[in-house]
């Protein structure tokens, strides 16, 4: 998911960083310079034209061992859990791309008509199965430099939505698509209709514990506790759709988030996080506002004991003004108890942002700024433009276009807001990091009883790009600045497809990274043997050459992930998901059941267990913070360090053979 450009000469000059945000170069005061280079940093740190010396002696290596591969047959490969031999990069498959394009889409107006009938009991569900309820044909087009969806409903007439403001940018996302892996093997949990996810093998099996939450957001997915009924999944129901996740095919790996709802009110995450890390998962997760989090330190670390890695923390902004649109007076402050308790109990967190033009889009570079400042505690931010679902659905058509923000706003926004990255050199759609997987199913081994996790997702769906961020001096540096990522990527194509012998792979492996150094643009502090090892261990030092998780300058990913609504709905992306829903009937492609034609509600609704009243007159009330409530915070716990080598994480809940290997949060 990083990119750079051909030559120095061919970037676009950095913009100056807006004045509220400290440039990412600074040194703060509280914080020790950066010592002084070794002679042995020197040594693995060359100088330019040594650098560039070392670079064309391993393009020169790099084309003659090629010219000896092509000649030789390439290997087929097919460890225990592929149906199929391992697919060669030529073998993959692609949706229609480029513009103009057609698709097929919803129209929102029929879509809730469906669904009203549905729920009201007037329509059986199965008609979103044998039927296709309110679909119609959509086109994607360029107008004006962006790129737009138009669809005509014969009832309803014409919607228009934006898709992205720089039709540059939404192309070169497209170009970077790798091709789609495995088509998913017919199977009992996966028959939703046109909405049936249909290939890859996920990255993110989202579980909602319970639609009850102590807070009302807006936005909300689920509309939570607004819905007038309670559904949360007992225990059998938790055990069951976590073993048929087991049983897919082809055998995935993914991270298993929990989620809701507010998924730390239900009586069984704790069990529920041990086990999924039981069945195998390596990864388990849980989408939180944190309260509890904040609230009670010994949660954490109880959760932390269960095998939770991960925390997708709830984050809009970095002040409780920033965050007063959730409803709650001191949300900031909550967030950060929650960050200090979280790293006492050596659980790792990704900042999950949901950003609404108008609203908090003037946070997208302070959230990256704090998130760089706490490198100790944060891996990774996620952005979530928003999704016009749940709450939300009924917007009008001019608050809408005023409130719609696209990946192309946020790539734009972090070079205007943070002074660095360019979006035409640093974002990657989060597919392209596709053959990295690849690699480490090469490096598996036929035994392997999991695929690697793999983001396949369609190149609209999301996007990333990677920064070295220096643990000392909190300098940040985009990844494809010093190393050109676009032609990396192309080499582990080559990598993979001739499926060499392990020894063979790393050779190629070396010799690439060493030929797309732009030794140039390295950092002070930073050196070749170095980022070596960050790039080995980012993927689970699978190479062997990385002997820890994690060094002094530590990789973070910045993310940016667009869920569908009913204005922008595409089937095109809906079938190739990466987080589906795991529910009570089969796994639904996250926009499907968020959005789409209405499968959280109709599945809410059949598997309700109480009326909203009933529960709380059986189960009393649990606290919920709006209108400016503030929540109470007791003493936070002692923060822990840890450097974990790889030999403890592969005998300990941080092991992660279903993630990056750097518990980066990327996955």
């Amino acid at each position: 998911m990083n990119q750079a450009l051909a030559s120095k000469d061919e970037q676009v000059e950095n913009g100056t960083p807006a004045p509220a945000i400290r440039p990412v170069t600074s040194v703060p005061p509280d914080r020790p310079k950066v010592p002084p280079p070794t002679r042995l940093t020197r040594y693995l740190r060359p100088s330019i034209a040594v650098g560039s010396g070392l670079k064309g002696i391993a393009n020169l290596t790099w084309h003659a061992f090629q010219a000896v591969n092509r000649r030789i047959p390439y290997h087929r490969f097919q460890p225990k859990w592929a149906p199929a031999p391992l697919l060669k990069s030529h073998e993959r498959t692609f949706p229609q791309l480029g513009f103009p394009r057609e698709t097929d889409s919803l129209c929102p107006q029929c879509v809730k008509e469906v669904r009203e009938k549905i729920v009201s009991g007037e329509s059986d569900w199965k008609l979103l199965i044998d039927g296709k309820p309110g679909e119609i044909k959509a086109r994607i087009i360029e107008r004006d430099g962006q790129v737009w969806m138009v669809k005509d409903c014969p009832r309803h007439g014409r919607c228009e939505d934006l898709m992205a403001i720089d039709v540059d940018f939404l192309r070169r996302m497209e170009k970077l698509y790798p091709g789609r892996d495995f088509r998913m093997a017919p199977d009992p949990f996966h028959n939703h209709g046109s909405s049936t996810v249909k290939y890859g093998r996920g990255a993110v099996l989202t579980v909602d514990l319970t639609n009850r939450c102590n807070m009302m957001c807006n936005p909300c997915f689920m509309d939570a506790n607004q819905v007038g009924y309670v559904h949360e999944l007992n225990w059998d129901d938790v055990r069951q759709i976590l073993d048929n996740a087991a049983k897919v095919q082809p055998r995935r790996q993914m991270s298993v988030q929990f989620s809701g709802g507010e998924p730390t009110l239900s009586p069984y995450f704790l069990d529920a996080v041990a086990h999924s890390r039981k069945l195998g998962y390596q990864s388990v997760q849980c989408a939180t506002n944190g309260i509890r989090f904040a609230q009670d330190p010994d949660f954490a670390r109880r959760a932390k004991a269960a095998g939770l890695r991960l925390a997708y923390l709830q984050f809009d902004g970095v002040t409780n003004e920033a965050n007063n649109h959730r409803g709650v007076g001191n949300l900031f402050d909550v967030k950060k108890r929650a960050l200090e308790n979280l790293k006492g109990a050596g659980v790792d967190v990704t900042l999950v942002v949901t950003i609404v033009n108008t609203i908090n889009n003037d946070q997208v570079g302070p959230i990256i700024r704090f998130a760089i400042d706490n490198i100790d505690k944060i891996n990774a931010v996620s952005f979530q433009p928003v999704s016009f679902t749940g709450r939300d659905e009924d917007i009008d058509d001019e608050t809408r276009k005023r409130q719609r923000y696209t990946l192309s706003h946020l790539a734009i926004d972090v070079k205007k807001q943070l002074g660095i990255t360019e979006p035409l050199r640093d974002w990657y759609p989060l597919s392209a990091s596709g053959p990295f997987s690849d690699l480490r199913d090469q490096l598996e081994g036929m035994d392997a009883e999991w695929g690697s996790l793999k983001c396949g997702c369609h190149p609209n769906c999301g996007i990333g790009t990677m920064l070295l961020v220096n643990e000392t001096s909190r300098k940040a540096v985009p990844f494809p600045q010093i190393l050109d990522t676009d032609r990396l990527l192309e080499d582990l194509k080559i990598i993979n497809d001739s499926a060499r012998p392990k020894a063979v792979t790393v050779f190629q492996f070396m010799l690439s990274i060493l030929r797309n150094t732009r030794f140039a643009e390295m950092p002070e502090g930073m050196n070749l043997w170095e980022m070596i090892k960050i790039i080995d261990g980012h993927n689970g030092g699978r190479l062997g050459l990385a002997e820890r998780s994690r060094y002094n300058w530590r990789v973070m990913m910045v993310a940016g992930m667009w869920f569908q609504d009913l204005f922008n709905y595409d089937f095109r992306r809906t079938e190739m998901c990466i987080i589906p829903y795991a529910t009570q009937l089969g796994e639904v492609s996250f926009c499907a059941y968020n959005t789409g034609v209405g499968w959280r509600q109709i599945v809410e609704k059949m598997f309700s267990t109480h009326s909203t009243a009933q529960w709380f007159k059986e189960k009393g009330r649990h606290p919920i913070y709006a209108a400016g409530k503030q929540v109470p915070l007791g003493p936070a716990a002692p923060e822990g360090e840890r450097a974990v080598p790889f030999s403890v994480l592969a005998t300990s809940s941080e092991a992660s053979s279903g993630s990056c290997g750097t518990e980066c949060g990327c996955h």
